[in-house]
């Protein structure tokens, strides 16, 4: 024991030292008897480093895809960009130390491989139709008319039910297919033609808002839904479909960063979607924030309805468009107008609202015509319209003589394209808008495409704005202008006229004449201005020296222009007809001018009315084709054309098998162009319509047909496809 008159701060001190005695007693004795090590206890601790490993990736993949979701499709940010991120980086570290691990679907896979050289080629199981167009109210009903004839029993208004629509934005973005195999990203398409797509899988798997897995979200109304759905995602094949967009704010600065560095900017949202989804490196894909908005299911999981796929497509992961269900025209109407007024105020491009029979089972009970499901339309928005100034008034002088005046605009930006001028047609179209030079106006684009002055607004009008005078003379060749009878247009009769000359050239060398391959108007304009040719037969004698001097000019382009005008030298009657620029004689009138001539010598000495005999031929036109072989220097320019080694070769042997059959075409076609589906059909006996009439016997529609398949539709013309119309021509 202590002794008794030991503090207690003694015994403390004491203790300590016999404690610290131990201690090194202890270690002293480690160090004596070396401890054997099991090598097992080595292997298990490294295994559950593994495992733990394993265990964590999971994890953080689950957390996220979590956080995903809330961002993309809830617009919901649960945890800050740098926490975010941190995970990633945290995700990205374990796989590099255990790459075993590393799956398809982890969110580290996003951007990884080499770029590719080419795309592959892929056939879509379902075809990837597109949509028929409608941009009025009437042509909405037109449409319900249409459907109630082909199904009447589920338009009938006995059983006081009528057919319910789904509505929903149409964005302006690039479409694409996305193809889930056991719930993992496999595989991703374009649309291409509809029926076969390319391959761009590394791409889209840059693309955040694109789930890399598939995982159920939360729970579908319908059990047997939710089972089906369940079984494809672990065992099976979905597939998804919707549009690659980016938003208006992200493109404004993406354009921005393209200005600063001196690079070209995109003129449009969906241009740079589309351009970013055909790079063949998709590491620069991966620094463009394209987003995805899913609206179709194409696999069968049990849906009823259209919008049920819209609710599937959110518990899966996918933002998907609300949509509205409309049960009659005028709720699909409401939703038009409502998303109209909204519409600039939205995240990305919207076009108009696409309208889809909702019910699955009418809308493959109604088919497709074409490449466009009957079950659904676009009902598009209104020509975009801006307002800008009117700098000058100037006029344009055609191959024909024909005076046109064009207004010249401070550049303005109307539906994503920017626009310098628009026609104002003729002096009367002047006088009823009113317009001056100087004044504010309203610019449009008729049908998305062509620009045109819609409207004067002289309330803006400052007193400085300067009245047109139509020139009395020509601008170019100062001859008196004249406008013959019964005609709205002002030409110049000088058939000399350098302006004149010009255009010939133009039209003379086009597609639809000689198709001089590299011979378009800009080297036109370098070869008359350089003086190197002034007169049509010109052109054949051009050697490659001749080029030399000229801007953008080596020895091999040189010498392609060169071989592309000689293999011209042959060309078909017809051909040779339109290119000599007769007023009034279009592509057909030169066809049926071939058909019943077997030379040009023929055709040259016709008389009125042997020209009159021709089907489609009248009086106005026949008078035109005579004065003109009359004229002394059009008989020289095709005596010059025959010097300089012009071989017009006689008109083909033409079939009776499609006589007395009248064709129109409209869209485009996937075998051949529609000038040689025009040829082949002539061939055949057949006759060509540039409209559709009660006299139309087919309207052939290809790839986005326009506004002559909606015609047909109404008055009953039998409407096919280009598989049918290449059976005619077997």
């Amino acid at each position: 024991g202590f002794p008794k008159y030991w503090t207690t701060e003694q015994v403390i001190q004491s203790l300590s030292y016999w404690v610290l005695i131990a201690a090194l007693l202890i270690f002293a004795l480690g160090q004596l008897v070396p401890i054997k090590e099991s090598k097992e206890p080595l292997k298990q601790r490294t295994s559950m480093a593994k495992s733990e490993a394993k265990q964590r990736i999971e994890k953080l993949k689950k957390v996220i895809n979590h956080h995903r979701y809330l961002y993309h499709v809830l617009n919901k940010q649960g945890i800050s960009d740098e926490a975010l991120d941190s995970l990633k980086h945290e995700l990205y570290k374990l796989e590099q130390q255990h790459p075993e691990f590393i799956t398809p679907d982890s969110p580290t896979q996003r951007v990884a491989g080499e770029s590719l050289k080419e795309f592959r080629k892929v056939a879509h199981k379902v075809p990837m139709l597109s949509i028929e167009d409608v941009f009025s109210e009437k042509e909405l009903e037109d449409w319900q008319e249409y459907l109630k004839r082909l199904a009447p029993n589920r338009f009938s208004q006995k059983s006081g039910k009528g057919v319910e629509y789904f509505a929903e934005l149409k964005i302006d973005g690039f479409a694409i297919s996305l193809l889930y195999k056991n719930g993992v990203f496999e595989a991703g398409s374009t649309r291409g033609n509809g029926i076969t797509g390319e391959d761009v899988t590394q791409n889209l798997k840059t693309i955040e808002s694109i789930p890399l897995r598939l995982e159920l979200q939360g729970g579908i109304s319908t059990r047997e839904t939710e089972e089906n759905l369940k079984n494809l995602i672990k065992k099976g094949e979905i597939e998804i479909r919707g549009e690659v967009y980016m938003g208006q704010k992200a493109f404004e600065r993406f354009n921005k960063e393209l200005e600063k560095s001196g690079k070209k900017t995109f003129a449009n949202p969906r241009n740079l979607a589309a351009g970013s989804i055909r790079q063949l490196d998709h590491k620069l894909v991966a620094l463009r924030p394209l987003r995805f908005l899913a609206y179709d299911i194409v696999t069968d999981i049990g849906q009823e309805k259209h919008s049920d796929e819209h609710e599937i497509l959110k518990i899966l992961g996918f933002k998907a468009d609300q949509g509205r269900l409309c049960e009659n025209l005028a709720g699909i109407v409401e939703f038009w107008k409502e998303i109209a007024k909204k519409r600039e105020g939205l995240p990305f491009q919207i076009d108009g609202v696409v309208v889809n029979v909702n019910d699955n089972s009418l809308f493959q009970k109604l088919g497709v015509v074409g490449k466009s499901p009957r079950g659904m339309r676009a009902f598009k928005f209104s020509p975009k319209q801006a307002t800008t100034k009117v700098l000058s008034i100037q006029v344009q002088i055609g191959r024909t003589g024909a005076v046109t005046p064009v207004a010249h605009l401070d550049p303005i930006e109307v539906g994503g394209v920017t626009i310098t001028r628009a026609t104002l047609h003729n002096e009367d179209e002047i006088k009823r808008l009113g317009v001056k030079i100087g004044d504010t106006v309203i610019v449009g684009r008729a049908g998305d495409v062509i620009p045109d002055v819609i409207k004067v607004l002289p309330e803006l009008r400052t007193g400085k704005e300067k009245n047109f005078v139509f020139p009395k003379n020509c601008p170019v060749c100062n001859k008196r202008l004249i406008k013959p009878d019964k005609e709205v247009i002002w030409r110049c009769p000088d058939k000399n006229c350098p302006a004149r000359k010009r255009e010939n050239f133009y039209h003379f060398v086009s597609k639809k004449a000689f198709d001089i391959d590299g011979l378009g108007p800009k080297i036109i304009d370098q070869l008359m201005d350089g003086n190197l040719i002034s007169q049509i037969p010109d052109i054949f004698e051009l050697k490659e020296g001749d080029l030399f001097p000229l801007e953008r000019f080596a020895e091999k382009s040189a010498k392609n222009l060169i071989e592309s005008i000689q293999k011209s030298k042959e060309i078909s009657l017809s051909r040779f007809i339109f290119s000599l620029g007769i007023r009034h004689t279009g592509e057909e009138t030169a066809v049926a001018l071939s058909s019943h001539f077997n030379d040009i010598v023929q055709l040259k000495n016709a008389s009125k009315e042997e020209l009159r005999k021709i089907s489609d031929i009248g009086e106005k036109v026949s008078e035109s084709i005579y004065n003109w072989f009359r004229l002394k220097q059009n008989q020289k320019l095709i005596e010059d054309l025959i010097l300089a080694r012009v071989k017009i070769l006689p008109p083909e042997k033409i079939s009776k098998k499609l006589a007395g059959k009248t064709f129109v075409l409209t869209g485009s076609m996937e075998t051949m162009t529609r000038d040689t589906a025009k040829e082949k059909i002539r061939l055949l006996g057949g006759d060509i319509s540039e409209s559709v009439s009660k006299e139309t016997d087919f309207v052939v529609i290809g790839k986005e047909p326009g506004t002559k398949l909606e015609k047909a539709k109404k008055i009953g013309v039998k409407i096919i496809d280009e598989k049918e119309f290449l059976q005619f021509l077997k």
